[in-house]
């Protein structure tokens, strides 16, 4: 049952005096329900009650805590329909994505529960003593990853489940050790209250510490900014914009204790199209850049802004079938009129800069909040000097750059900000002759993909998401997959410590048989 509360820990609270509604934007309504924005002391007790809990939570075995997920998980699976049906009610999507994304979620939960039953992923590494080494003895070390602190995670918009109140934020600082405190996303609060309302069904009943877990909801910024103010507060999680973003990472470096921000920003995802493979298959290639380009509403943090190529028949000829079956798609519904308003925006501030050429723009009727998709062509010199052209349009749109030789194409691909992914699409060969291009985008993203698109992310330990900036404010992680755990902790060492006192994964047994490195060498074996 949705109450429009904040969870308090285990408690519902609704003192403040703010409220607001969350937005149906496939019938242009509000919804029913209530919420009401969190006070300063809410905040405050959130806060207080999670540095009470790490106390206890950080202090759980690996298998504990993979209980504690498993049970989300189930809680999650347990409020069926209600969830998948508000989850439609306050994003527009479909009933199949809110399904594949739920699947998503739980399948996150899990992987994370696999890791921590595992153990091995402290990186847990032994320098034993030598006391007679000559001239100085050389001690006992013993290292391990440990969490940092209670986590504040920004609930996305354009991923109500996987990326919000239990998404890979969460499970991942949950799963480190750190307590989570949940900025709900006002686009989809009340999507968050019920997942947050299966996470401490779970809290009960696997006898987790009250104030493991908390809900804020918000309407604007005012919560999100004193969260990552509060002095307890130990990392930030966030996905959205580089403007949203960037702020909260300079709040969090102007405090008097600055905290890591892990914030997933912006990108275009440039794809480069070399010459053979369009003159094979451009039409083929057309239809599926038509569907990426367009799939979601183009609100997928991967969704392919640029597509690149060397001027000629070739690239006319995909630009043509390109545009000729973006047309051909149904348009869908965005998140939110705000968000179709600013996509509009942004399209039309695109279309308007000198020396751009409008491809295809759907011309049909559409219904309310529905985005009519996009495609701009420019040449290369214009769009390596006009870094505006650079910035996402946050939609489905693209544009295709035009270059006059692998040599501006290299160049501009040099010149571009941090993304997330990059593509090259190529026959089998011909990729080998475009090393210099290749190695240019392999230092400007953070996932290099052949022959392929990049929208859908697979959630696995080898996934990289994240890239250097802006795509995010740390290129040494990721925001997907079990690695993405690496985001919450800290490497902490015991120095001669007494074994008996050591956690499990130090201890001279290895009690618990995980994978270590002793003495330079990778084992199981106790020492």
């Amino acid at each position: 049952m949705i109450t429009g509360k904040n969870y308090i820990g285990k408690r519902l609270s609704g003192n403040g005096a703010k409220t607001f509604r969350t937005f149906n934007p496939l019938l242009n309504i509000e919804n029913e329900h209530v919420f009401t924005e969190a006070s300063i002391e809410e905040i405050n007790e959130a806060a207080f009650l999670a540095t009470d809990a790490y106390k206890v939570y950080n202090q759980k075995s690996g298998a504990e805590k993979a209980v504690f997920l498993n049970a989300i998980a189930d809680e999650i699976l347990a409020l069926d329909t209600s969830l998948i049906n508000t989850y439609c009610t306050e994003s527009g999507l479909p009933e199949g994505r809110a399904l594949g994304e739920r699947g998503r979620t739980i399948s996150q939960l899990r992987a994370f529960a696999k890791v921590l039953e595992e153990g091995s992923w402290v990186e847990a590494i032994i320098d034993t003593a030598i006391p007679e080494r000559e001239p100085i003895p050389k001690v006992d070390l013993r290292k391990m990853l440990v969490p940092l602190g209670p986590v504040v995670v920004f609930g996305a918009s354009n991923f109500p489940l996987a990326f919000s109140t239990a998404g890979g934020d969460t499970a991942a600082a949950l799963a480190a050790g750190c307590p989570v405190i949940v900025k709900s996303h006002p686009l989809h609060a009340g999507t968050g209250e019920l997942v947050s309302s299966a996470i401490i069904k779970a809290v009960e009943t696997t006898g987790m510490p009250n104030g493991v877990f908390s809900n804020l909801n918000s309407s604007g910024i005012e919560v999100g900014v004193q969260l990552v103010q509060h002095p307890d507060v130990k990392a930030v999680g966030f996905t959205g914009s580089i403007r949203g973003g960037r702020a909260l990472f300079d709040l969090a470096s102007q405090r008097a204790e600055p905290i890591p921000v892990f914030a997933e920003m912006g990108s275009i995802n440039p794809v480069i199209m070399l010459p053979n493979a369009l003159k094979d298959r451009a039409a083929e290639l057309a239809k599926t850049y038509a569907n990426s380009i367009t799939v979601g509403s183009g609100q997928f943090c991967t969704n392919p802004g640029l597509l690149l190529g060397l001027k000629g028949e070739d690239f006319d000829n995909f630009t043509k079938s390109l545009a000729d079956e973006i047309v051909e798609i149904e348009p869908s519904c965005m998140l939110h009129p705000d968000i179709i308003s600013a996509y509009e925006k942004n399209k039309h501030s695109a279309i308007s800069h000198e020396g751009l050429v409008v491809a295809a723009d759907y011309g049909s009727e559409i219904a309310v909040n529905h985005a009519r998709q996009a495609i701009v062509t420019v040449a290369g010199k214009t769009f390596l000097a006009n870094k505006n052209l650079h910035q996402e349009v946050f939609g489905p749109f693209s544009m295709l750059v035009q270059c006059e030789d692998a040599k501006e194409l290299e160049a501009i691909i040099s010149n571009m900000e941090g993304q997330l992914t990059g593509t090259i699409i190529s026959d089998n060969n011909e990729v080998r002759d475009y090393f210099g291009i290749v190695s240019a985008l392999q230092n400007r993203v953070g996932r290099i993909i052949f022959n392929g698109v990049p929208t859908g992310v697979e959630v696995c330990p080898a996934m990289q998401h994240g890239g250097p900036y802006p795509a995010s404010t740390d290129s040494r992680f990721t925001a997907v997959g079990t690695q993405s755990i690496k985001r919450w902790v800290r490497p902490f060492s015991f120095q001669n410590w007494p074994d008996a006192l050591l956690p499990d994964e130090l201890k001279r047994s290895n009690p618990l048989g995980i994978s270590r490195i002793v003495n330079g060498e990778q084992t199981r074996k106790g020492n």
